[in-house]
């Protein structure tokens, strides 16, 4: 498997089912960092950016955050009515170079709240944007 240019030989896998999740409560902690963009504008509501990456401890992170959660959820036809009550811990600031540039981000503890077959599916995909490039991958 190419992973980032490196090359990781697979020997075993072992399969872990989700946690059961029947409060419909959860508190996910990512192993790497979550990356999320927001509105790219600036305090006169103008489009200055494409590509405004947001951290965890910025004001418009919550808000894009929870609808990612939301469009996961729909994605996989699940309950969309999902909601972050809380981001309880923020790591450090993180770059890494994917593709053509660099996407930062901050590994996060997050409380949500949703029906627990949406939690299950967050758990198994992650949290916040490209997961399939190894950010935001949930470890509890």
């Amino acid at each position: 498997m190419d992973w980032g240019g490196t090359a990781l030989h697979v020997e075993s896998v072992d399969l872990l089912p989700p946690p059961d999740f029947a409060t419909g409560r959860a508190v996910f902690r990512t192993s790497t960092p979550v990356v999320m963009k927001g509105s790219g504008q600036n305090e006169h509501g103008e489009r200055t950016t494409r590509q405004a990456w947001v951290l965890p401890t910025e004001p418009e992170f919550p808000a894009y955050f929870e609808g990612n959660l939301r469009r996961k959820a729909m994605t996989l036809g699940t309950d969309p009515d999902v909601s972050v009550q809380e981001i309880t811990w923020v790591g450090p600031k993180r770059s890494f170079a994917v593709g053509k540039g660099k996407k930062p981000g901050a590994a996060v503890e997050a409380s949500i709240h949703g029906a627990p077959e949406t939690l299950r599916s967050i758990w198994s995909w992650g949290l916040g944007q490209a997961n399939s490039a190894g950010f935001g991958w949930v470890i509890a």
